[in-house]
């Protein structure tokens, strides 16, 4: 039975106070061919706890489980080994249950563990300060847009091809309400990027330059040239960062004059989980942390002058005035944060570096063996664990194809943008150290049938 506490005349005195003409109108955002116009296709209205969990289970059973086939899908999300100590961990019952601390000085294993976490997301990224994280990467990439705009008092942001165009797309809905102009690009499927166009397209009206590190194709550049171009103009460079473990072998975005660094953590300590829960990496330059939205943990001595862990800075709105706010993240990702911190803490630093060559290593020698397959170009010759492929066919079809081989063969294009031709056969495919010799041969026999 459906409980409906509301009559039709509250229903309607609320629309009227809100000034909506019906129900639809709330969702008017929402694009018509993702709205549901009846009862979810196959499932019975009526069914009993058993058979819907039967129902449910043959459902998940049409799935191909990343971890039981050769598996090279990136693009944001990368399947990485994560060691059982990290669940055991964060399964503890003081981490578990932990929520956000509003009297926070007396949560002191939940401020510790967010400080480390800073400080670890900080020395990654290349900055001297970092907050205790974020939805994902895609709303830390907005919120970098909008700090910028704080910052400058400007309101035309660049954005470069090569960022993920789900993270474009979750920027471009944001900036409808805040005034912010993005100005985008589609990349083209070649092994130079477009960060010489973007510097010569900064001005005087630019708030910020917003880049992706390696891009979504795999492109790896030098960012201090970038960086040098915006700060000539009043801007900033934003790099976003969608696989953290790139960096235990390339320089720090930080390093290479980005002024905020943001990214994606879940190839540290978070599994792929069908998309999320994920974690966002916000990091900055001090002189800007005031700016910086989220909450910061810090490090101070009480009383008697033992060591103590303290909420320092808390700028969104649930601690502070909504008007003065930065943002309307209300809750970090503190069990994902967690998983970061433990995983990152098992590796160390000597880990995370071999932990990276590993990586690169696998991706080289498949990218090797692909580009020998007739008819297949490698796009990107240098990268880290992904690059780009063009195929003498379109690449979702091919895809589709592989998989039908029990080979998850990576992310096509076409998918990602859909409409561009130029970019059809375009794949994009990850290796981590998870990849074995044979899903690599399995890779190779499922693609050369597939372009066949």
């Amino acid at each position: 039975m459906r409980y409906l506490p509301l009559r039709d005349e509250d229903r309607a005195a609320m629309l009227e106070t809100i000034g909506a003409p019906d129900v639809e109108a709330l969702f008017s955002d929402v694009p018509e061919e993702a709205r549901l116009s009846g009862p979810i296709e196959g499932l019975p209205l009526h069914a009993s706890e058993m058979a819907v969990e039967r129902h449910l289970g043959a459902l998940a059973r049409m799935n191909v489980p990343a971890g039981e086939v050769p598996f090279f899908l990136g693009c944001g999300a990368y399947k990485h080994h994560v060691p059982a100590s990290v669940d055991h961990i964060i399964q503890r019952g003081e981490f578990l249950t932990a929520y956000t601390p509003y009297q926070p000085e007396i949560a002191q294993g939940t401020l510790q563990v967010l400080f480390e976490f800073q400080s670890q997301v900080a020395r990654l990224l290349g900055c001297e300060v970092a907050n205790a994280s974020m939805y994902d990467g895609s709303t830390a990439c907005w919120e970098a847009i909008g700090m910028a705009r704080r910052i400058t008092r400007k309101t035309r942001a660049l954005v470069s091809a090569g960022l993920h165009p789900h993270y474009v797309s979750v920027c471009k809905t944001m900036a409808k309400f805040t005034g912010d102009t993005l100005e985008t690009a589609v990349p083209a499927l070649a092994a130079d990027s477009d960060l010489a166009d973007l510097a010569s397209r900064i001005d005087d009206r630019t708030s910020c330059v917003v880049v992706q590190y390696p891009d979504i194709l795999g492109r790896i550049e030098d960012l201090q040239p970038l960086a040098d171009a915006a700060h000539a103009k009043g801007a900033l460079l934003v790099a976003v960062v969608t696989e953290p473990v790139a960096l235990g072998a390339c320089r720090a975005p930080g390093e290479m004059g980005a002024d905020i660094v943001v990214g994606e953590g879940q190839s540290i300590g978070v599994g792929l989980q069908f998309g999320g829960p994920y974690v966002g990496l916000f990091a900055t330059r001090e002189k800007y942390v005031r700016q910086m939205p989220g909450r910061l943990a810090g490090e101070t001595v009480d009383a008697e002058g033992k060591r103590g862990f303290v909420l320092t800075l808390s700028t969104r709105e649930q601690h502070i005035r909504r008007e003065k706010a930065t943002s309307n993240i209300c809750t970090n990702s503190g069990l994902c944060a967690l998983a970061f911190s433990v995983h990152m803490t098992l590796l160390g630093e000597k880990g995370l570096k071999q932990l990276a060559a590993i990586n690169h290593a696998r991706a080289v020698a498949t990218a090797e063996r692909l580009a020998a397959i007739p008819g297949v170009e490698l796009v990107t010759p240098a990268f880290f664990n992904e690059f780009t492929l063009k195929l003498p066919v379109e690449a979702r079809p091919a895809v589709h194809a592989m998989v039908e081989r029990q080979v998850l063969g990576g992310v096509s294009l076409g998918r990602l943008y859909p409409g561009e031709a130029a970019l059809a056969n375009g794949l994009v495919v990850a290796v981590t150290e998870v990849v074995t010799d044979a899903d690599i041969d399995a890779l190779e026999a499922a693609l050369k049938e597939a372009v066949a």
